[in-house]
């Protein structure tokens, strides 16, 4: 049985920072890819920043510049550095692990910032 735990969302004014955790836990051997997602009220979920096992990292042009991608693979852990925060990032924010054969999804975190 394999759980992801995010943390670290909440409430910040615009410009402000916040810092997304997501701890993996269970029977994980290998993970592929680490990524983040959002979705916002009435709008299809969005793939916001995405890791390889490698480190390798890739964007939504929305976050570029602003948002940074970590992982720590002796921890299983992935984090999202978001700073300069928008109203038009508030969103549920979800982890989600991609692991030989399945993947699993976090329990999402809210992330408001309000204009």
């Amino acid at each position: 049985q394999v759980q992801l735990v995010e943390s670290g969302g909440g409430l910040v004014q615009a410009g402000g920072s916040l810092r997304l955790s997501c701890a993996a836990s269970g029977s994980i051997f290998s993970i592929n890819f680490m990524r983040w997602y959002r979705q916002a009220p009435g709008k299809q979920r969005e793939l916001v920043a995405s890791i390889t096992s490698g480190g390798s990292t890739n964007y939504a042009d929305s976050v570029k510049g602003r948002f940074t991608i970590s992982r720590d693979n002796t921890l299983n852990t992935m984090y999202l550095q978001m700073n300069s925060l928008r109203p038009e990032d508030t969103a549920v924010y979800y982890c989600r692990i991609i692991v030989p054969g399945d993947d699993y999804w976090g329990q999402g975190t809210q992330v408001t910032v309000p204009s």
